[in-house]
């Protein structure tokens, strides 16, 4: 979180969803879409989540359409 807020300081104007409403609607959009992500990189979505999906959705959502 705390790189994620840096990068936003540093680059935020290179970001697609530079406010917050269009970060949270990509991050659920992204959430929502990820069994495709996954199925595209040929690997298995993780059943309960996990840290990794977590941080992968955070990322994503800056620039998710």
């Amino acid at each position: 979180m705390k790189r994620l807020r840096e990068d936003h300081s540093r680059r935020g104007a290179e970001w697609e969803n530079r406010t917050l409403d269009r970060f949270l609607e990509a991050l659920a959009a992204w959430v929502e879409d990820s069994p495709g992500w996954y199925a595209n990189f040929g690997q298995e979505m993780p059943p309960q989540g996990d840290w990794t999906l977590f941080a992968r959705a955070l990322s994503v959502a800056r620039v998710y359409e």
